[in-house]
């Protein structure tokens, strides 16, 4: 599931959370708003850390460029 599945998961469960007035028997649509957000909000952290750890730095300007030698001799 990327980002878009887990923001859709945290609007859903905020409407069946906040906005929504109905009244099942044997589900309480609250808690399943509630459930649905708390699982959008840790796909998301899930998402960023993995996204997060996949970018790389390149190294600074001031770091130190290693020179290999060539130590071939022709004849």
């Amino acid at each position: 599931m990327g980002i878009g599945g887990c923001i859709v998961l945290l609007a859903v469960g905020a409407v069946l959370t906040f906005a929504v007035d109905w009244h099942m028997a044997g589900i309480n649509v609250d808690l399943v708003g509630i459930i649905m957000m708390v699982a959008g909000i840790i796909g998301i952290a899930t998402y960023v850390s993995i996204l997060k750890r996949r970018r790389t730095q390149p190294p600074s300007p001031g770091a130190p460029v290693v020179d290999v030698e060539d130590n071939r001799y022709y004849r």
